[in-house]
């Protein structure tokens, strides 16, 4: 009995391990991939931004936090980066909120609930690259459609995307009508999963829809709302593409973000040291962003 108790021991031991050699095998290619494309492209850019930027002739060199003093004494850097916190103070919460207001709308029994889906669905399946000129059309001075609409009312003709106080309003807008639409679907889905007992019980005991919405359904929304928080945030310091479109950043950097600095630090200047050090300070934000939801935020959810 001992010795048949040790066979079916070690060949437990063999399944398992076969098993998990086999999960690794299934994981590698992903892994391999991983490592190619995000961890090792992040530790050489971290190498290059200690070195300087190479010359015809003159390979770079050794030049310690220099790219880091050039960052903190570049005023278009610090531009960049409080224009990228407006937008993305902005847009987080406006494009959320209109989400959860559009979600909770189409999630009710009302005459053409699917083609108002589809509507609100539509831009977030556009290319942001249609969705810039589109808007273009819209912020054209003299003809296009929003100054046409202040010259019936009596207004003069605004240059939304010349004037330096307007320029990053105008694509804040634009990345906000994008957005709602995208974030409206994972609150409908969880919207969905809820049960209607719920509200049948809030209807029962005459709560209002502000009270049931306020004390039942958004806090069983909870998960839902970290998840679109975090991609909200994420996208707030990597869309730039409506950027590159509609103002190339101007007038005079008035609506330049983080991430369209770097390309033009990097793919235009050709400096790559100080575009690696620009790189790792995007990566460092995102990777607080993603801590902070996965210690603090995540913890605060309540799953059910």
């Amino acid at each position: 009995m001992p010795h048949l108790y040790c066979a079916n021991r070690n060949t437990t031991n063999v399944t398992i391990g076969s098993r998990q050699t086999q999960a690794y095998l299934l994981l590698l290619p992903a892994f391999v991939f991983l490592i190619g494309f995000t961890h090792y492209p992040a530790i050489a850019t971290l190498f290059d931004s200690f070195l300087s930027t190479p010359r015809a002739g003159r390979a770079p060199v050794f030049a310690g936090l220099e790219n880091y003093q050039v960052m903190l004494d570049d005023p278009v850097f610090w531009k960049s980066l409080i224009n990228n916190l407006l937008f993305a103070l902005a847009t987080i919460p406006i494009s959320m909120a209109l989400a959860i207001a559009m979600a909770l709308w189409v999630n009710e029994k009302i005459l053409g609930r699917s083609f108002l889906r589809m509507s609100y669905f539509l831009p977030t399946v556009l290319p942001m690259i249609a969705v810039a000129n589109i808007w273009i059309f819209f912020y054209t001075p003299d003809y296009g459609l929003i100054n046409q609409g202040l010259a019936l009312l009596g207004f003069t003709s605004l240059n939304f995307l010349g004037d330096p106080h307007l320029a990053l309003m105008s694509v804040t807008i634009v990345a906000i009508w994008k957005e709602a639409g995208f974030f409206m679907i994972f609150y409908l889905a969880a919207l969905q999963t809820l049960s209607p007992s719920y509200r049948e019980a809030a209807q029962i005991e005459g709560a209002s829809k502000w009270y049931f919405f306020r004390k039942i359904q958004w806090p069983l929304l909870m998960p839902t709302t970290i998840f679109v928080l975090v991609n909200a945030l994420i996208n707030a310091f990597r869309m730039v593409d409506h950027i590159f479109v509609m103002t190339n950043g101007g007038p005079n950097n008035a609506s330049s973000l983080l991430l369209f600095y770097l390309y033009e630090v990097g793919f235009k200047f050709w400096d790559v040291g100080y575009a690696s050090a620009l790189t790792m300070v995007l990566l460092t934000i995102l990777a607080v962003i993603g801590l902070l939801q996965f210690f603090l935020l995540d913890k605060r959810t309540h799953y059910r």
